[in-house]
């Protein structure tokens, strides 16, 4: 599928469900596939942070993104994540996303042993060349410690060698600094580089972003509410600023479920994914919420208290899920 020039509107990083034994739930992986689509989503990111990415074996990658593919079945685009500590790695995963069928690939700055702008320049150049897929750059510095400088996203953006950028910075004024960099926000469709995308990876911002001229939302809870966060794009695009953050602070309310795992006990990645999960069980979507080892599991407490922050989003099991199944 060719990806739309820029890639916009609501991507959300698709969790991956897993058995009791830590292995991929394809058929929890296909139900959550239809949960988006079905919410409207304009594509899916597989292999991301979210989807517990670098908890996963090499097989493991590779089968949960050919069951998002195959769920996907061409309705909208599916990016892979291909997120390693060094180049050589990285394109191992680029590979096996291509000859699976992705559409495009997202890629981190090399990790583990701390790199210069130039590397890192030469490590997405390299990427592109080697596999001819769309490239964006990952902007995770929390989780790789090196921070995409606009100017370099700037100087890959108008030599071709990325599509676009997800950012999950934080850093709202670096993003700020990029959209001004490409044109700005009424101008960067004939500015230098005209079609890439930015897309911000901030689950309560994205109004913001969005009036600031980001094209689009790689939102975590966006697996639990994609209807959520579509209506958000769309009252944006359609600059009804007003509802767009209403919808923001009704989702800001439900992203407080990151946090139902106290954190004296566990860490907070295994609290805010195994929130998430706990929320697609409890809304019938996947059938258990299972996260990787040794991330902890959420306590019943925890987990009925998702279902309250659920509750009060106004979001309810359907009758009959497939939970027991």
């Amino acid at each position: 599928m060719a990806l739309p020039t820029p890639l916009h509107g609501v991507i959300p990083p698709v969790c991956t469900p897993l058995d009791p034994r830590g292995q991929v739930d394809t058929v929890s992986l296909a139900h959550l596939v239809d949960h988006l689509i079905d919410g409207g989503v304009h594509g899916l990111f597989a292999l991301g942070s979210t989807s517990e990415v670098a908890y996963l074996t090499d097989a493991q990658r590779a089968t949960a993104l050919e069951a998002v593919l195959k769920a996907a079945d061409g309705r909208v685009p599916v990016l892979a994540g291909a997120i390693d500590t060094t180049t050589p790695r990285v394109l191992d995963h680029a590979r096996t996303a291509a000859g699976l069928g992705a559409d495009a690939l997202v890629a981190t700055a090399p990790f583990y042993t701390r790199t210069h702008p130039r590397e890192i320049a030469a490590h997405f150049r390299h990427l592109r060349t080697a596999v001819d897929l769309p490239l964006l750059a990952y902007d995770i510095p929390t989780a790789v410690h090196s921070k995409l400088a606009p100017a370099l996203v700037r100087e890959l953006a108008e030599d071709g060698t990325l599509a676009g950028l997800k950012d999950s910075s934080g850093d709202e004024g670096s993003l700020r600094r990029l959209i001004v960099a490409l044109g700005g926000r009424t101008g960067r469709r004939t500015g230098p580089a005209p079609g890439f995308a930015i897309l911000t990876g901030s689950e309560l911002t994205a109004d913001a972003a969005l009036l600031a001229g980001a094209d689009g939302i790689v939102p975590g809870l966006g697996n639990v509410d994609p209807a959520g966060y579509v209506r958000l794009y769309d009252a944006a695009r359609s600059g009804d600023w007003e509802r767009a953050a209403a919808e923001q602070e009704r989702l800001a309310a439900l992203f407080s479920m990151v946090d139902t795992g106290p954190e004296s006990e566990m860490g907070r990645s295994s609290s805010a994914l195994g929130a998430f999960k706990a929320a697609l069980h409890l809304l019938g979507v996947i059938k258990r919420g299972t996260t990787a080892f040794p991330q902890l599991p959420l306590s019943g407490e925890s987990v009925r208290e998702v279902g309250r922050l659920l509750t009060e989003a106004g979001l309810t099991p359907p009758q009959g899920d497939h939970r027991s199944g």
